[in-house]
């Protein structure tokens, strides 16, 4: 039997309702849907916001927004934000989100912060300084080994050991497997990391399953899937939620308490 925590990433960065009728996109679409998943056993909270045309934002002020609204609807659930660009923002702007939020905690993309070592090294001392949780966003082995090089030169501070691992690719479409999680676990043994799954497509609740069943936590939610294993759409994103857990409890394991 394992024990794992389950973070929620109800929209992300790049998904209309065009696409499904459930996706949130304001704060409170976002603050109703974190409550269904709160209640269905999500301790946290993967955060993405939108601006007026519902395009990705990395705005300060529509991150207090949402934040404010998801702690009103769900107290308790921790709130973490995402720095990703999706193709608009340059490294600048991600850090000056960050300085101006100072958020609990937030995901950054090893692969993005690479752009600009320079400003990757002040965002990694500012989230020190602040002390907001970083979670390393891991796409493969070139970001593996950049944060190998990162922790031995400094860059990265050796505190920071939480990483997520991204199994499949939303663009071009590489739907995830299973079988994906080993190259990662083994690319990243000597890390000693606190390591989390999220997975691309409709392979989604066998991918973290597996990652449940070799000790990792997991993500789960429509930025990475909104599809049923059969191909037709999941409900909402508390019953993904609702169902995982269910699913996992089946398999003899146990989720954290929130």
């Amino acid at each position: 039997m394992a024990e794992f925590t389950l973070m929620v990433a109800p929209n992300g960065a790049r998904r209309t309702g065009a696409e499904h009728p459930q996706l949130p996109v304001t704060p409170v679409q976002t603050a109703r849907t974190a409550a269904a998943c709160f209640a269905a056993g999500a301790g946290a909270l993967h955060l993405h916001v939108r601006d007026d045309e519902g395009r990705h934002s990395l705005d300060p002020g529509r991150y207090r927004e949402a934040i404010d609204a998801v702690q009103e609807s769900a107290p308790g659930m921790a709130v973490q934000i995402t720095t990703e660009s999706a193709g608009i923002y340059d490294l600048a702007a991600q850090l000056g989100c960050l300085e101006a939020l100072r958020p609990h905690a937030a995901s950054i993309s090893v692969r993005e912060m690479a752009r600009d070592p320079q400003l990757a090294a002040c965002a990694y001392a500012l989230c020190l300084e602040t002390g907001t949780r970083v979670q390393h966003i891991l796409y493969g082995p070139g970001c593996i080994a950049r944060l190998k090089a990162w922790y031995m030169d400094g860059t990265v501070p050796d505190s920071m050991r939480d990483a997520i691992f991204v199994l499949g690719t939303y663009t071009p479409p590489v739907l995830a497997r299973p079988e994906g999680l080993a190259a990662f676990r083994d690319a990243t043994a000597e890390l000693r990391l606190n390591w989390t799954v999220c997975a691309f497509g409709r392979n989604e609740h066998a991918c973290l399953l597996a990652a449940v069943a070799a000790g990792g936590d997991v993500r789960i939610g429509f930025e990475n899937n909104i599809e049923t294993p059969e191909g037709g759409l999941l409900a909402d994103n508390a019953a993904s939620v609702a169902a995982f857990v269910q699913a996992a409890r089946d398999a003899g394991h146990r989720l954290k308490e929130n």
